[in-house]
């Protein structure tokens, strides 16, 4: 496994790389040897990371990274290498198309199509009608504008400005300017972790009264906390774990979320749950699975095994995880639907299920 455990997206990294205690130390009567690095959210490490993994320690299966960039980057050791790839990282071109390469890789993340539809949805109805836009100026932020800009027109809403801006950046007042100019009804915030908060805060300073909307990629306690009430009245796509507790008995997903909140929670407090570290669990549910079918046709350390591993992955069904029920095919490497998600408000500084 490689994450982003120091960098910009830490608030992500770090509980991804806590949630590794709470996996299989076996699978199949065989010992499960994790090794996890620090790419330190840095595409250049996480590429040498996935190298030294698959060349050095001979790994069957490749965890990460946190980030699109990092992850994106990492496809062609995997696929040089024959090594199956569960990414942890939210954009669909990790994962499409299904070509030579993306065979060898699966992620965990809702795709961004999915959550732009739900937001698009909110938005429209709640009367929004022109929509401005700020995000990474990086494959997330990119990635978030192509999919929001398919939808929104679909749900009657106009883009009547876009900004970028660095997940390094320590202000964004130029772009801010532009926006609050444009005077749309609802700003999309298109970024994740704690950086996301700096375009909402300097918004809230310039006076902007409009409704906010961020990505899955803040829904953690991290952006809460530097947020603080700069973040209230915030609306978000989310995966159901984020509110588990408040989700009707009859939600599909719910137990199976609730198991990963009791286990992570038990381990490292109550109240530091987070999302992110549920995407990697998933992975390691997904990987768990895949693994015991991969051990009825090969062993470990194999280019058999690895391959099994691949094509056990790609047939899984039903899988029931934090984020959602997967059902994966050789021409959907996420396979989560509907399920996968749920809308939620910042209110108070917490979390709030909005049905």
């Amino acid at each position: 496994m490689t994450v982003s455990a120091t960098g910009p997206a830490a608030s992500l990294g770090i509980p991804e790389k806590n949630t590794v205690a709470l996996m299989p130390q076996t699978i199949g009567g065989q010992k499960v040897n994790y090794i996890v690095l620090d790419d330190a959210s840095d595409t250049t490490t996480a590429v040498a990371n996935a190298r030294k993994l698959v060349t050095e320690s001979k790994v069957d299966v490749l965890l990460g990274s946190t980030t699109t960039p990092n992850s994106l980057a990492m496809i062609d050791v995997a696929a040089e290498s024959q090594t199956p790839m569960i990414s942890m990282a939210a954009s669909a071109t990790i994962v499409e198309p299904v070509d030579a390469k993306r065979r060898w890789i699966f992620k965990t993340p809702q795709n961004d199509i999915m959550m732009s539809l739900a937001i698009a949805t909110h938005m429209a109805a709640a009367g929004v009608k022109t929509v401005g836009f700020i995000g990474f100026s990086d494959a997330y932020g990119e990635g978030w504008f192509r999919e929001f800009s398919k939808i929104a027109p679909v749900k009657g809403l106009t883009i009547v400005a876009s900004e970028r801006y660095a997940r390094t950046d320590t202000s964004v007042t130029g772009q801010v300017l532009k926006l609050v100019a444009a005077k749309p009804d609802a700003i999309l915030v298109a970024a994740s972790g704690t950086p996301a908060v700096l375009p909402q805060r300097t918004l809230k300073e310039r006076g902007y009264a409009g409704r906010y909307y961020q990505t899955h990629g803040v829904a953690n306690n991290d952006f809460l906390r530097v947020g603080g009430k700069d973040v209230d009245g915030t609306y978000l796509p989310s995966g159901p774990v984020l509110v588990a507790s408040q989700l009707p008995p009859g939600n599909p997903v719910r137990m199976s979320a609730l198991e990963y909140v009791s286990k992570y929670e038990s381990a490292y407090g109550k109240g530091s749950v987070s999302t992110f570290g549920a995407h990697a669990w998933d992975a390691g549910r997904l990987m768990s699975i895949a693994a015991a079918q991969a051990l009825k046709k090969a062993q470990p350390g194999t280019a058999e095994f690895r391959a099994a591993l691949r094509d056990a992955l790609e047939t899984t069904r039903e899988v029931q995880g934090a984020h959602g029920i997967f059902n994966m095919s050789p021409t959907d490497h996420l396979g989560l639907d509907q399920r996968a998600r749920v809308m939620v408000k910042i209110e108070n500084g917490a979390w709030h299920y909005e049905p």
